[in-house]
């Protein structure tokens, strides 16, 4: 029970996320496939639930009391959407998905709903869309662990 814990836990830190949990299931913990898989789906999402739910509120409530953070909120999305609107236009919960989905460093599901956040997708769409990502990640990491895919 310990193992599932620490896979669960590392599944929910930023940056490492599931790119490092399911690996370390599978081989230092020798987890089952299936279990090394959903803990981690599991772990990975726990956290993006509560940043999408309190990420605008805690940045309106900085906004409004800090100039500090008011203008650096302002200046990042600004140039956030600038520069990535076109990316994002359209199927904005699609290309999310794929965003997430991309086994690579910065490239999951805490950036995942901080992009969400920034180009304004409704908490449902971001969640399914961020969902889906992790699904098709930990699928990937899970099939290039074991082996039977190979990433470059």
């Amino acid at each position: 029970m310990i193992a599932e814990l620490k896979v669960f836990l590392i599944a929910m830190s930023p940056i490492v996320e599931l790119r490092g949990s399911i690996p370390l299931a599978l081989t230092a913990y020798h987890l089952t496939i299936w279990s090394a898989y959903l803990i981690s789906v599991l772990g990975n999402l726990f956290p993006i639930v509560f940043i999408l739910l309190l990420l605008e509120s805690v940045s309106g409530y900085l906004s409004r009391h800090s100039r500090f953070f008011n203008r650096f909120f302002n200046w990042l999305f600004e140039r956030t959407r600038r520069n990535h609107a076109k990316k994002f236009e359209g199927a904005k919960a699609l290309a999310l998905m794929i965003f997430v989905a991309i086994p690579l460093p910065f490239t999951g599901a805490w950036t995942g709903a901080l992009c969400a956040f920034v180009f304004g997708i409704p908490f449902r769409k971001a969640l399914i869309a961020i969902a889906g990502g992790v699904i098709i990640a930990g699928l990937i990491v899970t099939l290039t662990t074991l082996g039977i895919i190979k990433i470059l």
